[in-house]
C-alpha cells in the first residue's frame, strides 16, 4: 500500500466522483481508476460501490477512510518535522532591529544563537523601527524587534509579544557642561538646548519631538539625520545632547542624565506576520531571545531602568 493510493482513495471518497477527483489530483481518470483497483486488490475488498454510476463507500471503504486520512496527516507532519530539522542545519533567519538594539541587545542574543546553531545564516536588517515594521509587513523579514504600540495598518497584520520597557535618558559629552546642575532632568530643561537628532523613521526622534511639543516648545536641532553611531559620535564631539535608550547609554561612555518622574520610556517587542508561521530557525531564535532576557533579569544584568515584560517560561 502506498501513500499515493491512499491519497487517491480519500479524494474519490470526498468527491464521490472519479472524473472530478482526477481533476483535483491532476491525473487521467483511467489512471486514477486503475490505481484504486490496485489498492482494492491489495486490501482484498472493494472500497466503492459503483452501481449505476453512483459512487458510494462500501463497508470496507467506510472503515478505511478515517484511517487513511490519519495516515496522510501523519505523513505530512513527519515530512514537515524533518524539513524543519533540516532548516536548523542549513537555514537562514532574517531579523530586523533598530540600531539602538543592534548596539545593545542583539549582539548577545545572536552570539548565543550562533553557539547553538552555527550552521544557520543570520541576516540582520538594521533600520528605524518604523522602517523595520514596513519591511516585516512586506514579508522581507522572518522576525523583528520593534517599538510598540504600532500605529497604522501594520498593527493588525503583525503578531507581537512585549519584551522590555526601558527608560530613555539624556547623554552628553563628559567635557561639556551637564544639561542640569544636579539631579534629574525635566523635558522643559531641553528648551533652547542643542539636540542631536536621529533621521526620520526613528522612534526616538518621534518620542523626543512629541515630548518637547507636549511641554510647549519645538526642539532645537544642532545636527539631525544621523544613525545611532553617528548620533553618539556627534554628542561625544560636544555638538549637543541626545535622548537615547538606557541600554545604549550604558555602553556609550557618555554622561548619562535620567529624566525626572514620570520620565520617558519605550516598549520593545518581538514581532512576526500573523498570516505566516515563522520558519523553525526563526522560532528557535525567538526562544533564545526569551531565554537570554529571562537569564539577564534573574542575574540583575539588565541596565537600570530596564524592566522585563515577559512572563515566566511555560512548564
Amino acid at each position: 500500500m502506498q501513500l499515493q493510493h491512499l491519497r487517491y482513495f480519500v479524494t474519490v471518497a470526498g468527491t464521490r466522483h472519479f472524473t472530478r477527483a482526477a481533476k483535483l489530483l491532476h491525473v487521467a481518470q483511467p489512471s486514477l481508476s486503475q490505481q484504486i483497483r490496485v489498492l482494492e486488490r491489495e486490501l482484498g475488498s472493494d472500497l466503492f460501490d459503483r452501481t449505476r454510476g453512483n459512487i458510494t463507500l462500501t463497508d470496507a471503504g467506510t472503515a478505511l477512510l478515517p484511517l487513511a486520512r490519519q495516515l496522510l496527516a501523519d505523513s505530512e507532519t513527519a515530512l514537515r518535522e524533518v524539513q524543519e530539522v533540516a532548516q536548523l542545519r542549513r537555514g537562514r533567519v532574517r531579523l530586523g532591529a533598530p540600531p539602538s538594539l543592534c548596539a545593545s541587545l542583539v549582539p548577545d542574543v545572536l552570539r548565543r544563537f550562533h553557539d547553538e546553531f552555527p550552521a544557520i545564516e543570520l541576516v540582520v536588517d538594521e533600520g528605524g523601527s518604523q522602517d523595520v515594521v514596513h519591511t516585516l509587513a512586506a514579508g522581507e523579514l522572518d522576525l523583528a524587534l520593534i517599538i510598540t504600540p504600532l500605529p497604522g495598518q501594520e498593527a493588525s497584520a503583525l503578531a507581537t509579544a512585549e519584551l522590555l520597557r526601558e527608560d530613555l535618558v539624556v547623554v552628553s559629552a563628559l567635557e561639556s557642561p551637564p544639561p542640569v546642575r544636579r539631579g534629574r532632568i525635566h523635558v522643559t530643561d531641553l528648551r533652547d538646548q542643542p539636540l542631536v537628532m536621529f533621521r526620520r523613521g526613528y522612534d526616538l526622534r518621534e518620542f523626543t519631538t512629541a515630548a518637547c511639543r507636549a511641554a510647549g516648545f519645538e526642539p532645537t536641532f544642532a545636527v539631525e539625520g544621523g544613525e545611532m553611531d553617528a548620533v553618539l559620535g556627534f554628542v561625544r564631539a560636544g555638538l549637543g545632547f541626545a535622548v537615547v535608550p538606557g541600554m545604549v547609554a550604558a555602553r556609550s561612555g557618555l554622561r548619562v542624565t535620567s529624566f525626572a518622574e514620570p520620565g520617558m520610556q519605550r516598549t520593545i517587542s518581538v514581532a512576526h506576520r500573523k498570516d505566516v508561521v515563522p520558519p523553525r530557525a526563526a522560532r528557535e531564535l525567538q526562544r533564545v531571545l526569551f531565554e537570554h532576557l529571562r537569564s539577564a533579569d534573574e542575574s540583575a544584568r539588565l541596565p537600570p531602568g530596564t524592566r522585563l515584560l515577559l512572563g515566566p517560561p511555560c512548564p
